[in-house]
């Protein structure tokens, strides 16, 4: 080989490299074509208004994902991934009469998440990926109505502990009786959306870091924790402004939930990129 080939090799070896990377693309893309009614769906829920578009955050999380690790995905997938993608895929065609919409969406998006993990670099984390895919659903409203009332009842009963050294204060579900006022515990106050969002940090969060699977599943308990502890705080204070007798105007109330909620969203992108301390959340290092 002459010296003029070598110093043109690299550029056709990096030719060789892309074209290696096309089938990725091209499967990806056959597949979300293939599921183009769940997005249909999903689309029009959140067009409608039915639904907040929170999702839309999850889903430009999965394509920055894709696209940062573009020039690393495997010429050759991962079996066990593509394999489950390749069931789900029809799985979640067949289910769309059988199943609600929410139901048969999910299959669909966890179907397109099994195959970019498929393609995905091995040392890319499972379980944000899929976690992002979940979120990326429109399910605040639906989460609103089978778990909001729940959380409203445990999130009131939390904060009449935290009163009762201050106040008289009794609990009626999800109402509040303070020295004699009463206070609803509402739906915004159920901590839904704050849990989105806590979550959606979790997941990001770990993938920056480059957490593996076993970390990321250690941690996750605290994303909850921080989201609960952060709600019942935040009602605490607007409870007992309203049992003082001094309600919040609307602004200092929306500005308290945005400090509450940065607060706890920095605590979990903290906790998932803290450096690992103990065996059973140590992912392997370099030799």
């Amino acid at each position: 080989m002459n010296a003029h080939a070598l110093v043109r090799s690299p550029r056709f070896v990096r030719w060789g490299i892309a074209v290696d990377r096309l089938p990725a693309g091209a499967w990806l893309a056959l597949q979300a074509v293939a599921l183009l009614p769940a997005w249909s769906w999903m689309a029009r829920r959140l067009a409608d208004g039915s639904d907040d578009p929170l999702g839309l955050l999850a889903v430009a999380a999965l394509a920055l994902l894709a696209v940062h690790h573009r020039r690393a995905l495997r010429p050759s997938p991962a079996l066990g991934w593509l394999a489950l993608a390749t069931l789900l895929t029809p799985a979640a065609a067949l289910a769309r009469p059988a199943l609600p919409p929410l139901a048969a969406s999910l299959l669909a998006v966890l179907a397109l998440a099994c195959a970019l993990l498929a393609f995905l670099p091995r040392r890319v984390a499972a379980t944000p990926v899929l976690g992002l895919a979940v979120l990326a659903l429109p399910l605040l409203s639906s989460l609103q109505f089978y778990a909001g009332y729940p959380l409203r009842v445990l999130t009131a009963e939390a904060s009449r502990w935290l009163l009762a050294p201050f106040f008289t204060v009794w609990r009626e579900g999800s109402t509040l009786l303070v020295d004699g006022r009463l206070v609803v515990v509402d739906a915004p106050c159920s901590g839904v959306q704050m849990a989105w969002l806590g979550y959606a940090t979790a997941c990001a969060a770990a993938l920056w870091s480059g957490l593996p699977d076993r970390a990321v599943l250690a941690r996750l308990p605290f994303a909850g924790l921080a989201v609960l502890a952060g709600n019942v705080l935040r009602n605490s204070l607007l409870v007992a402004a309203e049992g003082a007798g001094r309600p919040l105007p609307a602004w200092a109330h929306e500005a308290l939930g945005l400090v509450v909620l940065a607060a706890v969203c920095g605590a979990i992108a903290w906790r998932m990129q803290r450096p690992q301390t103990f065996n059973g959340d140590r992912h392997a290092q370099p030799a």
